[in-house]
């Protein structure tokens, strides 16, 4: 990344300058010359709910532990547990239905 050595300077009134700082406020943003930046380069700032995908990581890392798990019990048991399957398969549909819908979300992105 280049060093930033060139300034842009805009004046704006008291209600531009709080509509400014209501939108940042609204997308999260707390650096104002990153705000400034984005929305000069890009015309918009996008703020994303990623609080789906945080989900689907968490169920992600029960199915494995789960997995690891029954990889263990079938080593020293040489058997596995049917219902142990059932549960691993519930947990992975249900992770494919929330990765639909969270992909049916952000397709919505414009």
């Amino acid at each position: 990344m280049s060093v930033r050595e060139h300034w842009i300077n805009v004046r704006v009134n008291p209600e531009e300058l709080a509509r400014i700082r209501e939108k940042q406020k609204e997308l999260g943003i707390r650096n104002t010359g990153a705000y400034m930046r984005k929305m000069a380069m890009d015309g918009y700032c996008v703020n994303l709910d990623l609080s789906d995908v945080a989900q689907v990581s968490t169920l992600l890392r029960r199915c494995s532990n789960n997995l690891n798990q029954y990889a263990k019990r079938a080593n020293e048991t040489g058997s596995i547990y049917a219902e142990d399957i059932r549960d691993l398969q519930r947990r992975l549909d249900e992770l494919w239905e929330m990765q639909k819908l969270i992909l049916k979300r952000l397709s919505g992105i414009r």
